[in-house]
């Protein structure tokens, strides 16, 4: 199999398109955006016109939409993939929605011929670009097994995590409701540094070298203090919609998710106030709350 494509060419697609390219696959792709379909030419990959043109040309298509309903009209709309792909490709849904509406889709495909994986991927920007994302992967394993090589190509790690469609979106779920609460904790513990007059670099320095210290929350402290809160590749809205979808599984299944809750508020408010900002732009409301700044080598 050398033949691939991509549905949405923005911060995740273009990684996963990149790493695509480089371990050799031929990669037809198509975004709503011109200037991400000529970086994607510029790469090295071929624009299409249509979601059809992507689907005839690919042997399996990794769909990076933002939502179900995208997911939905790219996979099942009359110009879309299980219509025009050949019997025994692969929808590779790597984009985040809710488990039910990947469990729609899977029921819609049942019979086309086309499969579908459900695979959710966890890294975000830096793992899209570097190819190290990490990869929820629902589906017969004679599937997985088949399109091995195309998935190795853009993941470090690719977990076998169900057999049906939604699986893999149910295991993302539980994923962003603790990484969620990880980043609103590093942004509320960041904001009482600051107003303690403790400097950025000391922060994570005692973060970054004890039990606390993740990627999660070393990454996030970095864009703090650095005050790098748009342009980084983590736009609110994707982890503001994540946290709904988490939120939105625990009502279905009535499960309590007290911290959860807590981050999708501060996300809320991050996104409100500051729509066109990344994650850690949270931090900018707690601190015009406590009139402080966070600042690598301290207040300013």
């Amino acid at each position: 199999m050398k033949t691939t494509g991509i549905v949405g060419i923005g911060d995740m697609g273009s990684g996963i398109a990149k790493n695509l390219i480089a371990n050799g696959f031929q990669v037809t792709g198509i975004d709503l955006d011109a200037d991400r379909q000529a970086a994607f030419e510029r790469m090295g990959g071929k624009p299409a016109a249509s979601v059809a043109q992507v689907s005839v040309a690919s042997d399996a298509v990794f769909v990076m939409v933002m939502k179900g309903d995208e997911a939905k009209e790219v996979i099942l709309g009359p110009d879309g993939l299980m219509q025009n792909m050949a019997a025994g490709g692969a929808v590779i849904l790597s984009a985040t929605i809710k488990p039910r509406e990947a469990q729609q889709i899977g029921a819609a495909m049942a019979r086309s011929g086309v499969h579908l994986i459900d695979t959710p991927v966890s890294g975000g920007y830096p793992g899209a670009q570097s190819g190290t994302l990490t990869m929820m992967a629902a589906a017969p394993e004679a599937v997985l097994d088949a399109f091995a090589p195309v998935m190795q190509a853009v993941s470090a790690n690719i977990h076998r995590v169900g057999s049906k469609p939604g699986d893999g979106q149910t295991v993302k779920a539980c994923l962003q409701s603790l990484i969620g609460a990880q980043f609103s904790a590093t942004f509320e513990a960041a904001a009482l540094a600051a107003k303690a007059g403790v400097p950025g670099q000391v922060l994570l320095d005692v973060f970054s070298t004890s039990s606390a210290g993740c990627g999660v929350v070393n990454n996030a402290l970095e864009k703090i203090i650095d005050r790098q809160f748009e342009g980084t590749g983590s736009h609110i809205n994707t982890m503001h919609k994540d946290l709904t979808i988490s939120m939105n599984l625990g009502e279905e299944l009535g499960v309590p998710l007290h911290t959860a809750a807590a981050a999708m508020q501060i996300f809320h408010a991050g996104r409100t106030k500051y729509p066109q900002g990344d994650n850690w732009v949270c931090t900018r409301v707690i601190e015009e709350i406590v009139g402080a700044e966070l600042h690598r080598k301290g207040a300013k």
